[in-house]
């Protein structure tokens, strides 16, 4: 009993810290933590993407609501939602959309590599930072109900997150240095449980049809991400992970918007 108790009690310590190092990465949410977090760490805890989305989601849907109560227009809404979201992330993956179409629009491997580690946003990046916000903002006014809101931003965060360490394990490193070389690939345990995590949410979120539908865009967009990224960088970086997160929220949205059409 009490060995079955203490495998227990470390179970659900590990399931803590993992989310303590999902928030941490994801999100800029002062959360203690007693040891620094290296690359395996995020790694190992990339599981946890999806439950932060979810709470990322709420965070979103909740200023929604205020902003619905208050009266104010749905578009009004919808923009006061997406900008909490990203005070939240800290725009963590608005910055990897800009970069790597910025990237996308250079010449050669390395040139691409090294715009995408340059601070400067350039035209390709701004245009996609543009149409990210557009359809987003566009998307969310659209269903018009703090109800349909919330249920449409905790599929879309939490979706967009749950195939992220599926790619980050299908595609090996582009560089041999950077966050992504040095956490390696997730374990498979941890690419499952977020996808599973992930079609839970959805399925809550969106029902049994329009859920179906996500996932198969979802694997889509993951296909072809993984395809350009092999071609044209020779691999994945941590800012293709972020632009593929920003796809997979827009796409998550759109099914959300076009089922209630």
């Amino acid at each position: 009993m009490t060995d079955a108790w203490l495998s227990t009690e470390a179970w659900l310590r590990g399931v803590v810290r993992d989310l303590r190092i999902g928030l941490l990465f994801a999100t800029r949410l002062p959360l203690p933590h007693p040891s620094p977090i290296g690359g395996a760490d995020i790694a190992r805890a990339s599981w946890s993407l999806p439950v932060v989305g979810m709470l990322i989601g709420l965070v979103g849907a909740l200023v929604y609501w205020i902003a619905f109560r208050l009266g104010l227009p749905p578009l009004v809404g919808a923009g006061l939602a997406v900008t909490a979201t990203l005070a939240v992330t800290g725009c963590l993956h608005e910055d990897g959309l800009a970069d790597t179409f910025d990237g996308f629009g250079g010449s050669g491997r390395e040139r691409k590599l090294e715009i995408m580690r340059d601070s400067r946003i350039g035209t390709y990046g701004a245009c996609a930072l543009i149409m990210s916000l557009l359809l987003r903002v566009g998307a969310l006014a659209s269903l018009a109900g703090p109800g349909r809101v919330a249920l449409a931003l905790i599929a879309a965060h939490a979706g967009a997150r749950a195939l992220l360490p599926l790619f980050l394990r299908l595609v090996p490193p582009a560089r041999s240095d950077g966050l992504a070389a040095d956490a390696g690939r997730p374990p498979p345990s941890s690419v499952l449980l977020a996808a599973v995590l992930g079609s839970v949410l959805l399925l809550w979120c969106l029902g049994a049809a329009r859920s179906l539908v996500a996932l198969l865009l979802l694997l889509v967009v993951l296909g072809v991400m993984r395809r350009l990224c092999l071609r044209q960088l020779g691999g994945q970086t941590g800012d293709a992970a972020g632009a593929l997160e920003q796809i997979n929220e827009i796409v998550v949205l759109l099914t959300a918007v076009a089922s209630r059409a």
